[in-house]
């Protein structure tokens, strides 16, 4: 019996049963749109991260920030950030002095420090509780932010404790309205600082709204309203990306020396020393461990996806079971009439195939479907969200649609092409 002859046979009898067909297909539908859903939603997710972390400055950017020093090399505290010190011990070793020396490298273009704190800030009748974000000069030459209009604050006004503001595009709608703040005083914890620029509007970042700060030079922040001496993090810009990994070494080194901190033998990772009070990490470093960090969170979600396939596959047997016990008159039949146990075995095989197929195609399209309503509902709540569908999602998705069916539909293939013919014959009766 040619292929041809058992495929039209197939589809005859998927016909005759839709009910049934189209039950067995939904169970790989749901198993294969979940593998979509998940390899899209984790495409979506790493663009996310990537595009964040890449806000803060391209591939020639350094970060150093401060961190928990640890006895033991690997524990939690260890790698504990500055973004986490709200939540336990305070970190005061990193200064401004600290960014003057890494300045001095012949590979560090620009530096800027950075600080953030939370005050009441006032204008008129408008009374707001914002973050302010204490920097240096150089960010606004190294950051993406830009100025809309007005000025960003000159090194002379940073040093000399100026108390002059820049303010996020947020900051300025809720403080002036359409109304040109620029010249106009603002209180910030009972203390008058003069608007000098607002910047353009730049959208959130991790979990921060850079529209809504309101900038100040970060020794003002530092002496005038937190009556501190550190700072949290700082951004260093290469003048050679090639020579970024030495760099960092070398920053390390001085920060060690500064901080009077032991000089490791040989090399360390990006997370440093055990004792070190910091932690130097490239733009490229981090998009590389953000990177690791989704797809194993993919993969995990692929693990627990597994089990859904795993489901329609056992739907597949049963189903295509009870097939051959509703057709075993028919089996009998044929073999009378000369069908062989391939062409028997055959049959039920390329039926579990062809429905599981069947399934894996339609799971893309409604995957594709729920993925792209995913991209658009994150978009409306502003996240740079990118629909994409890798193509190892297709292919993962099809070949394991094909394998279930193989797998699953051998046995109640073999059982059917096994059927003695007298016996099977006498179930018509």
């Amino acid at each position: 019996m040619s292929i041809i002859s058992i495929i039209k046979t197939v589809l005859a009898a998927m016909r005759a049963n839709k009910a049934r067909t189209f039950l067995t297909v939904l169970g790989m539908v749901i198993g294969i749109a979940s593998v979509i859903v998940v390899f899209s939603a984790g495409e979506g997710i790493n663009s996310l991260i990537l595009g964040q972390i890449e806000s803060f400055g391209g591939s020639d950017m350094i970060e150093t920030e401060v961190k928990v020093p640890s006895a033991k090399k690997g524990t939690a505290a260890e790698v504990q950030s500055g973004t986490a010190l709200t939540m336990g011990a305070q970190i005061t070793t990193l200064t401004l002095d600290d960014m003057e020396d890494i300045n001095k490298l012949p590979n560090i273009k620009k530096s800027y420090a950075g600080m953030i704190g939370q005050e009441q800030i006032s204008y008129g009748n408008e009374l707001r509780k914002g973050f302010l974000f204490g920097v240096s000069t150089d960010f606004i030459d190294i950051d993406k932010s830009e100025i809309d209009y007005g000025r960003f604050f000159s090194e002379t006004e940073d040093k000399s404790l100026a108390q002059v503001a820049v303010l996020g595009s947020k900051m300025k709608e809720k403080l002036f309205g359409d109304s040109d703040p620029v010249g106009r005083s603002i209180k910030i914890h009972k203390k008058k600082f003069t608007v000098i620029g607002v910047l353009n509007e730049r959208g959130a970042v991790m979990t921060l709204d850079f529209d809504d700060f309101v900038y100040i030079p970060i020794r003002t922040l530092q002496k005038r309203l937190m009556g501190i001496d550190h700072v949290t993090f700082m951004m260093h810009q290469a003048e050679n990306k090639d020579l970024i990994g030495e760099t960092q070494e070398e920053i390390r080194y001085i920060l060690r020396q500064n901080h009077n901190l032991p000089q490791p033998e040989g090399a360390t990772s990006w997370m440093g020393a055990p004792k070190d009070d910091f932690r130097v990490v490239s733009m490229t470093e981090s998009m590389e461990i953000m990177g690791t960090v989704t797809d194993a969170i993919t993969l995990l979600l692929l693990a627990i996806v597994a089990i859904s396939l795993i489901v329609g596959g056992v739907g597949i047997i049963n189903i295509m079971y009870v097939v051959v016990t509703e057709r075993t008159a028919e089996i009998g039949l044929r073999k009378a009439v000369g069908a062989t146990y391939s062409d028997i075995m055959l049959q039920f095989l390329i039926e579990a195939v062809l429905i599981t197929v069947a399934g894996g195609i339609a799971g893309v399209i409604f995957g594709a479907a729920i993925s792209y309503l995913i991209s658009v509902g994150a978009s409306s709540y502003g996240l740079d969200w990118r629909f994409s569908i890798p193509p190892k999602a297709l292919i993962i998705s099809l070949s394991f649609s094909a394998f279930f069916g193989i797998l699953f539909g051998v046995y109640p293939a073999r059982r059917a092409a096994r059927l003695n013919p007298i016996e099977a014959l006498q179930a018509r009766e």
